[in-house]
């Protein structure tokens, strides 16, 4: 029995929420693709990493894991437009953070993976 897209949709958003427990990079391509971009607010300002970027600071962070933060996540919302286009909404705990994350998918080489990331911090 195959997948459906919705399965295979979670089963990648899952990955991404591993990813921002661990902070374990060498999954960063399974995630992010190439050319994604990530925007959002930062003390006021609009700003937008590159996915190259952002895999640095991630590579420079210690891991909510490693902190031994407690895990705390919600898939709050997933949305297959299209075989090859997709939508989730998440909202994450990083350490003392609350972030809610719009990602934006698409599937690539039969991969879902996020072109854009669009993030708010809760708390």
């Amino acid at each position: 029995m195959s997948k459906t897209q919705t399965q295979e949709l979670s089963e990648a958003v899952q990955l991404y929420l591993d990813l921002m427990y661990d902070c374990d990079t060498a999954k960063f391509d399974r995630v992010f693709g190439p050319t994604s971009q990530l925007h959002g607010f930062r003390e006021g300002k609009m700003t937008c990493w590159p996915a190259a970027q952002y895999k640095e600071i991630l590579a420079g962070r210690k891991s909510p894991k490693a902190l031994g933060s407690r895990r705390e996540e919600q898939v709050l919302l997933l949305d297959v437009a299209s075989p090859t286009q997709a939508l989730a909404k998440v909202r994450v705990r990083i350490n003392d953070m609350i972030f809610v994350d719009y990602l934006s998918y698409h599937k690539v080489d039969d991969r879902w993976l996020i072109t854009s990331k669009a993030y708010h911090r809760e708390v």
